[in-house]
């Protein structure tokens, strides 16, 4: 059995708040009895794109599990990959990973768009996810991962600065039957749908919940919840390739 965790949308502004809901999940994950396959974090990492707030990542994501990083619409890729993944340069070329583990494959994308918080897989990402496809053996399962949802969740904000593009995605995924699922983040909420007759497994976000449009609300601009416990999700990949989610929050 493979179990992979995922965090998303910490976004780390330099307050004690974002550091702090951060912390105490990673605290949860380096307490398990369990060591996981993997730690997925996909993406809006710093809330400003700051070196310093990469810097404090570095820190906070530090993990005895193996973990893997992709960028959000909030990054700044240059930064990222300088103060965060400790590359000489600083590159804005997208921040593209994968991560060939013992019986399955994790892709993690680069879906975001420098300037803008819409999302898109690029062709030079698109190319790199053929070229990982092509090198994964047949019967291996591979989830692919990225911040932004190529589908509609029926949040009009989210869905509004979504994965575009996504046809191409789709036209890839036709060609490689190997693909298990697909990961994201972006919306701050747990959410299950498909893709391309495939999962699509959002992760709830760390930082804030988003409120749902039927959701109760004070007032027009309560776009969130603050008091809910941050979460994150566990994907479990069984011998035959099926993905199972569940969704967990972190509570003090």
């Amino acid at each position: 059995m493979i179990v992979i965790a995922q965090l998303s949308d910490i976004h780390l502004d330099g307050t004690r708040r974002s550091a702090e809901r951060t912390r105490a999940v990673l605290a949860h994950l380096e307490d398990l009895p369990y060591d996981l396959a993997a730690v997925l974090v996909t993406g809006d990492i710093a809330d400003h794109g700051l070196p310093a707030e990469y810097e404090q990542a570095r820190e906070l994501l530090r993990s005895r599990h193996p973990v893997l990083i992709c960028p959000g619409n909030h990054d700044d890729r240059a930064a990222f990959r300088r103060h965060l993944l400790g590359e000489p340069g600083g590159s804005a070329a997208p921040v593209n990973q994968v991560h060939r583990g013992e019986g399955f494959v994790i892709a993690l994308c680069d879906s975001s768009v420098p300037g803008e918080h819409r999302g898109l897989l690029d062709e030079e990402t698109l190319g790199w996810l053929g070229g990982v496809l092509a090198d994964t053996p047949d019967g291996t399962p591979v989830l692919v991962g990225f911040h932004h949802p190529p589908a509609a969740l029926h949040v009009p904000y989210v869905d509004g600065i979504r994965q575009f593009g996504e046809e191409r995605l789709a036209a890839l995924v036709e060609r490689h039957p190997g693909i298990a699922g697909f990961l994201a983040g972006h919306a701050h909420t747990a959410a299950a749908t498909t893709f391309a007759g495939r999962p699509l497994l959002v992760a709830p976000g760390v930082t804030s919940t988003i409120r749902l449009p039927w959701e109760p609300r004070e007032h027009p601009a309560d776009h969130v919840h603050l008091d809910l416990p941050p979460a994150l999700a566990y994907h479990v990949l069984a011998e035959d390739g099926r993905l199972t989610t569940h969704f967990r929050p972190v509570l003090g």
